[in-house]
């Protein structure tokens, strides 16, 4: 696989993220539901913004891993959130997550009016190898 970021500009490099991304010879693509801060028992957190982020992320990561592909492939990630003030309170967990995996992705952030019972954050990917 290879892959080829495209950055016209340079202030998406401080937000982590690129503006498109290029992937050719791909062996595999991984399209992910919207992962949340749902245990493995299926209970919805009702948690602060942190704590959801940083669960929907472990949730994410483990989706993709289990799968047979590497976060450091992420090619594609949305993220929903039910509340932008206290997500961008949250943005630097989100931020050490994709610099950890040295991710390179596309990403659009939306905010919506709700989510599934009590979840603030989903995220959504997409990973190729």
């Amino acid at each position: 696989m290879e892959t080829r970021s495209i950055n016209p500009w340079k202030w998406q490099d401080q937000r982590n993220y690129v503006q498109a991304v290029e992937v050719k010879q791909v062996a595999g693509t991984l399209y992910c539901s919207g992962q949340t801060a749902i245990s493995a028992d299926g209970i919805s957190s009702d948690a602060d913004m942190d704590t959801q982020l940083t669960e929907a992320i472990k949730n994410l990561e483990k989706l993709i891993t289990e799968a047979g592909y590497e976060c450091k492939n992420t090619v594609r990630l949305n993220v929903y959130h039910t509340d932008t003030a206290a997500f961008f309170e949250s943005f630097h967990i989100l931020q050490a997550w994709i610099m950890k995996h040295n991710i390179k992705q596309a990403t659009t952030v939306l905010e919506v009016n709700t989510l599934f019972e009590t979840l603030k954050v989903e995220l959504e990917a997409t990973v190729v190898k």
